[in-house]
């Protein structure tokens, strides 16, 4: 009997995530043209390897393409040769998209936020030219968990960044297909395929609370080993009746 590799045992293990996540949130049905915002780093390059392939084996059918915002006024070195060439070799269709922000028309709000904000806008303007009705975002079981930890430490609200979101004002549906994946098994890939980094060299990326969550679920980690699935199911078991009421 052949022995499995290391790589076969990891992408089974990330695409048994992958699947759970998909049919439990039901990302995805018959007919769907999905989007994928291909940033260049690993979480987005995982991202369509793993549509691209569930597209041509299983049911629903649904077809995908791939677009990469070039953000004019960051510092950011994307290869898009890189990136064309990797979407090619998975068949599916790439296109890029340029746009800018200025920092200064709102100060109620981080660059980073205006920045993110802004290349989603660039994401809804290329679904909707493409004809797609969904948008597929590559962040991971760690990027929800960081951000509820952010919400409620920052914002006071307990709120995350969900599996789907029916965004009404742009007709448009959000999914993150790869909610239940683990970042570890992504950075584990990104090695074993050799994923080329894209130099990024963001003026505003030292503002950013998200490494220090990193830090923080780091440490719940080494406390509980299960810390991440506790807050997982914390999200769907509001025990409102044991919380304060508001006055």
């Amino acid at each position: 009997m052949n022995k499995l590799t290391e790589e076969t045992k990891l992408m089974r293990r990330i695409e048994q995530r992958f699947a759970k996540g998909v049919v439990k949130y039901g990302l995805i049905e018959e007919g769907d043209k999905i989007l994928v915002g291909l940033s260049g780093g690993k979480d987005s390059l995982a991202l369509l390897e793993l549509l691209a392939r569930r597209s041509k084996i299983y049911k629903p059918r649904f077809s995908v393409v791939a677009a990469h915002v070039v953000m004019e006024n960051i510092a950011y070195e994307s290869d898009t040769d890189y990136l064309r060439n990797y979407a090619d070799e998975l068949g599916v269709p790439f296109l890029t998209y340029r746009t800018s922000f200025d920092p200064s028309t709102d100060t109620r709000k981080s660059p980073c936020f205006l920045c993110s904000w802004n290349r989603r806008k660039a994401l809804f303007t290329i679904a909707h030219e493409q004809q797609c009705n969904k948008i597929a975002l590559g962040h991971h079981m760690d990027d929800i968990l960081e951000t509820l930890l952010m919400n409620l430490t920052f914002q006071g609200a307990f709120s995350t960044m969900p599996p789907r979101l029916e965004m009404r004002k742009f007709d448009m549906t959000i999914i993150r297909p790869m909610c239940l994946v683990h970042e570890a098994d992504l950075v584990e890939l990104a090695a074993l395929r050799g994923y080329r980094k894209q130099i990024k060299n963001c003026p505003y990326e030292k503002d950013s609370h998200r490494s220090s969550m990193k830090d923080v679920l780091r440490r719940l980690e080494e406390m509980n080993p299960e810390a991440r699935y506790s807050l997982w199911g914390a999200m769907g078991n509001v025990q409102e009746d044991l919380l304060p009421e508001e006055v």
